[in-house]
């Protein structure tokens, strides 16, 4: 018996995720039970797009966001920047008012 080994850890949005499930759903007849409650999870909180709202974080280029981070915060979209530092609260990162600001800029301008 094999064992899997990680060879690498990348974070994925919701997005992302309902992405591969969606090839998931192509390539295979029947899905798995999992994979049936995923995306019926995912039909309901993924929002359409958020992989450009991730490119445009991204270009922000905030010294210390990371990849993980910028995921989380196109998942729940804060639209303010208390939400964006109740968010921000789990990690160990401290961002500045400013960064927050473009933060939420960008995020209100996806969210139109």
């Amino acid at each position: 018996m094999t064992i899997p080994q990680t060879i690498k850890e990348i974070p994925l949005s919701l997005a992302e995720v309902k992405e591969e499930v969606d090839k998931i759903k192509k390539r295979d007849k029947e899905l798995g039970f999992r994979t049936q409650k995923t995306d019926e999870y995912l039909q309901q909180f993924a929002k359409e797009g958020t992989i450009k709202l991730i490119d445009s974080l991204k270009k922000l280029k905030i010294a210390r966001l990371k990849d993980e981070y910028i995921v989380k915060i196109v998942d729940l979209l804060p639209r303010t920047v208390d939400d964006l530092k109740t968010i921000l609260q789990g990690y160990t990162v401290t961002v500045t008012k400013d960064n927050m600001k473009k933060i939420v800029e960008e995020v209100n301008k996806f969210l139109g």
